[in-house]
């Protein structure tokens, strides 16, 4: 045998990742990255509590993780106010999504989202061989009724939905979403992803009843508690999907310093108050920094500020380039009209002060079509 005997469909995908790391770019630039900006990681970093127990968590590293993540489910269901069977923790928001899919999706379901939503989603939704249906943003907003619509249309199993969103940071009044329900149809699951919830106002946060078996809601560490590196996640639903997962899931998957900081994360809500106020401080200087550059700052319900470059995606991406070439990395959305904008994650003072020093740069380079040299 020459070759593994791979499946059909597993020929037919290609190599490809959502997204290159930026360890992968620092790699090739041959150095660090002066600012860090672009991976929406809230670089105000995770509970001094959360890591203590992490610390401390080491010393028993030897054992698997508790493969019923019992006290880490214990003190969500106080949190949140509903049962341990209405909830699942896996490996962050991305390891849920795959078993979801992998409970939900076979070749040729159709799947709805937004063109230029969350691709880790549309990633999964391939691996599994489902048929992927997008309907475009709406004033740089998702647009529930337009993905509703389409699910009907398609006779989808499952529509994605972020709120806040990703990558443009807009959101909607949580009450509406659940108004709109009315409008999913009957068969198809609404896959909520409420990763940046905790940054958002008061209301986002849809009230869906937790027994409603239309609905599915993830919530992650890896944002408002600092805690990507962890991988730590969970999802919010009724008790016979949330025990579906079972059937799927790697038991072992969590390790047990990540469910320690995870547990010591959530029993420090003054510490997440104060990141929150970190947060909303950095988003009001990442607009005044585009102000000051002629650029219009969107409003955001985020750890990160999506930035209009007044141009089209190829002037974005030079603006982009340019950044990264003096050492500041960020991001931008992938899909036109949104490509037209960049995305930069909230900081501390030193961060954002690299990325207005090199905003200007960029901007005259992108302007005049001139290549900024690498610093490295």
């Amino acid at each position: 045998m020459k070759t593994p005997r791979y499946t059909p469909l597993a020929q037919s995908l290609p190599s490809t990742v959502p997204f290159v790391g930026p360890e992968t770019q620092e790699r090739t630039r041959g150095g660090a990255f002066a600012a860090r900006l672009g991976a929406n990681e809230n670089i105000f970093g995770p509970s001094p509590k959360a890591i203590k127990a992490m610390q401390d968590a080491c010393t028993e590293i030897w054992k698997y993780g508790d493969a019923e993540n019992h006290e880490l489910i214990q003190a969500l269901t106080t949190l949140h106010g509903v049962a341990p069977h209405n909830i699942m923790v896996g490996e962050g928001i991305d390891g849920l999504l795959g078993y979801l899919l992998r409970l939900l999706v076979g070749p040729g379901d159709a799947v709805v989202t937004s063109a230029g939503a969350y691709p880790t989603f549309n990633y999964h939704v391939a691996g599994f061989g489902g048929t992927l249906h997008m309907v475009p943003y709406k004033h740089d907003h998702e647009d529930p009724a337009s993905l509703f619509a389409k699910a009907a249309e398609v006779d989808a199993k499952l529509v994605y939905l972020a709120n806040p969103d990703n990558p443009m940071g807009s959101w909607h009044r949580g009450a509406d979403i659940v108004a709109a329900l009315d409008l999913l149809p009957e068969g198809t699951l609404l896959l909520l992803d409420e990763a940046y919830v905790e940054c958002a106002p008061e209301g986002t946060a849809a009230p869906v009843d937790i027994n409603d078996p239309r609905v599915i809601r993830m919530r992650t560490f890896s944002k408002a508690y600092g805690m990507a590196g962890a991988r730590v996640g969970y999802a919010l639903a009724e008790a016979g999907l949330i025990s579906a997962f079972n059937k799927v899931r790697n038991h072992f998957g969590m390790n047990r310093t990540a469910q320690a900081g995870a547990l010591a994360a959530v029993l420090d809500q003054d510490w997440l108050a104060h990141v929150l106020g970190e947060i909303s401080t950095a988003r009001d200087r990442i607009a005044k920094i585009a102000a000051e550059n002629g650029l219009t700052a969107l409003p955001s319900a985020t750890n990160f500020v999506a930035i209009d470059c007044g141009q089209d995606g190829a002037f974005a991406k030079s603006v982009l380039d340019a950044l990264v070439a003096q050492g500041v990395f960020v991001r931008m959305p992938f899909a036109a009209p949104q490509n037209r904008c960049i995305r930069v994650s909230c900081g501390p003072d030193a961060a954002l002060t690299a990325f207005a020093d090199a905003l200007p740069k960029a901007l005259s380079a992108a302007r005049s079509g001139q290549i900024i040299s690498e610093q490295v």
